[in-house]
């Protein structure tokens, strides 16, 4: 008997921190922040296109990018490597014949499935695909480590032993895994009462609005925190103290991933 999707998302969500991009709460929270800010034109379209989901809103379905990864599906296959992108050196310098190939990044997949929803005459499954990859990858856009070094895979080669409150015993993960979840669990608040805390959050004016490429923006944006930040640690061992001294930083690539999403729905399906 083949799995089903519940059943994945089930093992999903207790499965070790690296497998979920920002953690399930962390897309969770994207795709909540954004569906609060949508129009009621806006919200009227997703809900539609979402109508026949088991939990039909955005964070609903804000994993499911990962869940058809995770069961090796075609489509799941297919979409491996629209989740990030690997851009060697510290200046971020990206160059897309070199870094994403035939669109084959987080850049390139944000653009395709922005394309694909706004095409009313698409088939209206090749839509609803579109919506739930669309909601998964502006959050995973704005994960530095989803635009990180291709040497250690986005710090996925980078292994780390994490012991604190999460792991008092002491749990041996990776770079990337710290950020796609230690950062977001650490906070230990459930879903509802984060999206408060960050709708609290200032957004800052958008450098990345009116470009001709934001999916690129956001993406570098994320690249430069590693350096600026100093989101590699000094050794090989991390303490709570390294999640509460970048939780912030966690925290408005979140608010922002939120606020873009909302307004990419906006511009593309209420033109």
């Amino acid at each position: 008997m083949k799995p089903t999707l519940i059943t994945l998302a089930l093992a999903l969500a207790l499965a070790a921190p690296p497998a979920l991009a920002w953690s399930r709460q962390g897309h969770q929270l994207v795709g909540e922040l954004a569906e609060r800010e949508l129009s009621p034109a806006a919200l009227a379209q997703v809900q539609d296109l979402l109508a026949d989901e088991p939990n039909p809103s955005l964070a609903g379905v804000s994993t499911w990018a990962d869940e058809i990864r995770a069961a090796e599906s075609e489509l799941g296959k297919l979409s491996q490597r629209w989740h990030y992108v690997n851009i060697p050196g510290d200046d971020c310098d990206y160059d897309a014949a070199r870094d994403c190939p035939d669109g084959e990044c987080v850049i390139g997949a944000i653009n395709a499935q922005a394309s694909v929803l706004g095409d009313a005459s698409r088939p209206r499954q090749e839509r609803i695909d579109a919506l739930k990859f669309l909601v998964h990858f502006v959050g995973d856009a704005h994960q530095p480590m989803h635009a990180g070094y291709p040497h250690d895979r986005g710090g996925n080669r980078h292994q780390l032993n994490y012991t604190g409150k999460g792991s008092p015993e002491g749990e041996g993960t990776n770079l990337h895994g710290v950020w796609d979840y230690w950062i977001v669990q650490g906070a230990g608040m459930d879903t509802a009462d984060y999206a408060d805390h960050l709708q609290t959050l200032a957004l800052p004016s958008d450098p990345a609005a009116g470009l001709d490429n934001p999916a690129q923006a956001w993406t570098l944006e994320s690249c430069r925190l590693i350096k600026a930040e100093s989101l590699y640690p000094p050794g090989r061992r991390i303490t709570d103290a390294y999640l509460d001294q970048h939780r912030p930083v966690a925290e408005a690539r979140l608010r922002l991933a939120g606020a873009r999403l909302a307004a990419l729905l906006e511009k593309t399906l209420v033109p």
